[in-house]
């Protein structure tokens, strides 16, 4: 997986979601990196990660080759941050290796198996439909649905170039398709809301209060099924990690600094 790493102190790993990059990041770690080591990977298939096929052992396949990462980068635990369906890939990752995760944080989580797809991109899932029509769905999919989903434009217009650099070029639009057919959300999602409450660690899910994607249900079921888990409602779309970069970044910052401060106390008590 590509890799971007910056900054120095608690290590802290970035996941995104689809069909997005470590790109959606960036404003978030610019402003963590002075006190986190920040950590963010491209998922196969976006950004500058070759894309690899799916199959039913992905999720597991996904966790080992994040967990690679940190051996090699001689992390003992990290705090883990995971948007969309880079959701699904965090909570897959704390289920198989939940002594390596710290805290955790859900950005708009896509987790559970009643997720629909967006509508242009289903058809791209369609078999015949979707190879005849993959061109135009592209073009409207990021010409036309992504512009209106990052509202601050002007700003984030690198960004979106950076998401569509893997789909560009006469191959592009089948591509994209290749990356949409992932499974159905009912077979691949179906076992979340199973293994959540088994996960210990304490997590902070973000809700945009404008997010026309993952319903306010996600956000919320997440919290009540995650034993240590609290949510939090923002001014924000789908892409909050772009709408709300400072209001996120101070969120996650003071969250994370207390695992660190209650570890030190729990440390200081036990040597007593």
């Amino acid at each position: 997986m590509h890799l971007v790493r910056c900054g120095s102190g608690d290590p802290i790993l970035f996941i995104h979601g689809m069909p997005t990059s470590s790109h959606l990041w960036s404003q978030i770690i610019a402003l963590l990196c002075v006190h986190f080591d920040c950590f963010a990977i491209d998922l196969p298939g976006m950004g500058d990660t070759p894309q690899i096929a799916y199959d039913a052992d992905f999720l597991r396949k996904i966790a080992e080759e994040i967990d690679q990462i940190r051996l090699a980068s001689g992390i003992e635990k990290w705090h883990v941050v995971g948007h969309d369906a880079g959701s699904v890939v965090a909570v897959h990752y704390a289920k198989y290796f939940p002594q390596h995760v710290a805290r955790m944080a859900l950005l708009a989580p896509a987790l559970f198996p009643e997720l629909r797809p967006f509508y242009l991109l289903e058809i791209l899932r369609k078999p015949v439909v979707g190879e005849v029509l993959a061109p135009f769905v592209r073009f409207a999919f990021w010409k036309i649905a992504m512009r209106r989903a990052i509202a601050r434009l002007d700003r984030n217009a690198q960004t979106i170039g950076n998401f569509y650099k893997p789909f560009a070029g006469l191959m592009g639009p089948w591509r994209f398709m290749k990356l949409l057919r992932w499974g159905d959300p009912a077979l691949v999602l179906g076992e979340v809301p199973r293994f959540l409450p088994t996960l210990p660690m304490q997590t902070l899910v973000f809700h945009g209060r404008d997010d026309a994607a993952i319903p306010e249900e996600f956000a919320s079921r997440a919290a009540r099924l995650l034993p240590n888990a609290s949510m939090v409602t923002v001014d924000a779309g789908h892409f909050i990690p772009l709408d709300q970069p400072e209001s996120v970044a101070a969120r996650l910052s003071d969250f994370f600094t207390a695992y660190a401060r209650d570890y030190l106390s729990a440390t200081s008590l036990a040597s007593v």
